[in-house]
């Protein structure tokens, strides 16, 4: 599609129901999750890790949740409790980011491939998904709904960019609907920018813990108001972005270079941060590649200048 053409008018249909799939079923690939995700906008994933590594995340996220003030801007509601930075010191988060279901249809979905001369030779190159931002969230009893949004806004996006963000929301605590579940419009990502989202279309995406929501960053959604009197629930946000653009959550200053080396950070978490090269150039340090010059790796990845 153009984007300064398009024929014939947007889809305006809202969804009915949320697909689910199991990740310990045989067929449960990648590419199932792409073709579901691209019909739907979005689609549970049931199991996708272990409830053991969801506790560890909670301990993690606790200190920060304890402390979290409330977000000014108001895009989210005062008794929505956050954590950011969670790379800097959280060993079983960067797990959960590396999980290669996830991974497996973020690089089909968000893979930027590009071919282009450099003189008279014809080359091509591709640029792996990267970490727009990582967020913990815990939605805390009597807290408010949302407002329905698309996360793809900050890239000032148009149908034709789409998609340029994959999230996945894990949950940490069981999501119902009276404690706040994410809540979803499926197939709200054909719409044009014209369509506006309505909270009688949105499905509430149900988890146990393990569980987890997939969806691109056009489908609107939003954080469940929360009806209960005692039952906090948390989850933990993972957003990448196509390789080319700019992150949301500053990685660099989140997690700087010498935290990373402390941490010992695997090459595929330092990459998925950004300090790798986007292909042919972009991310360069003093004309090199980061990896190599701050991190000293020097794998099959690593662009030689």
């Amino acid at each position: 599609m153009s984007c300064d053409e398009h024929n014939g008018p947007f889809p305006t249909e809202a969804g009915k129901t949320l697909a689910s799939v199991y990740a310990n079923d045989p067929s449960t690939t990648g590419a199932l999750l792409q073709s579901i995700i691209e019909r739907d906008g979005a689609v549970i994933v049931r199991g996708l890790v272990p409830q053991e590594l969801c506790e560890r995340i909670r301990r993690d996220l606790k200190p920060q949740f304890d402390s979290d003030r409330v977000d000014e801007s108001g895009f989210f509601p005062t008794t929505t409790k956050r954590a950011h930075g969670i790379l800097a010191y959280s060993d079983a988060t960067a797990e959960l980011l590396v999980n290669p279901l996830f991974q497996s249809v973020a690089s089909g979905m968000l893979t930027s491939r590009y071919t282009y001369w450099e003189g008279q030779g014809k080359k091509s190159v591709s640029a792996k998904p990267q970490i727009a931002s990582i967020v913990g969230f815990r939605v805390q009893p009597g807290g408010t709904q949302q407002a329905l949004h698309r996360d793809d806004s900050d890239y000032h996006t148009r149908n034709c960019d789409m998609p340029v963000m994959l999230g996945c929301v894990t949950a940490l605590t069981k999501t119902t609907k009276e404690n706040g579940a994410t809540i979803v419009i499926p197939k709200s990502h054909l719409w044009g920018p014209d369509r506006m989202p309505l909270n009688e279309e949105a499905i509430p995406a149900e988890l146990e813990v393990g569980d987890a929501t997939v969806f691109v960053g056009n489908v609107y959604h939003a954080g469940g108001a929360n009806v209960t009197k005692d039952d906090a629930r948390e989850t933990i946000g993972m957003f990448l972005c196509k390789g080319t653009l700019r992150q949301e959550e500053n990685s660099y200053l989140e997690v700087p270079p010498e935290l990373a080396k402390k941490r010992g950070l695997s090459p595929q978490v330092l990459r998925l941060l950004g300090y790798g090269i986007a292909p042919p150039a972009l991310g360069l340090y003093k004309y090199q590649d980061p990896m190599r010059v701050i991190f000293g790796v020097e794998d099959e990845e690593t662009v030689r200048k």
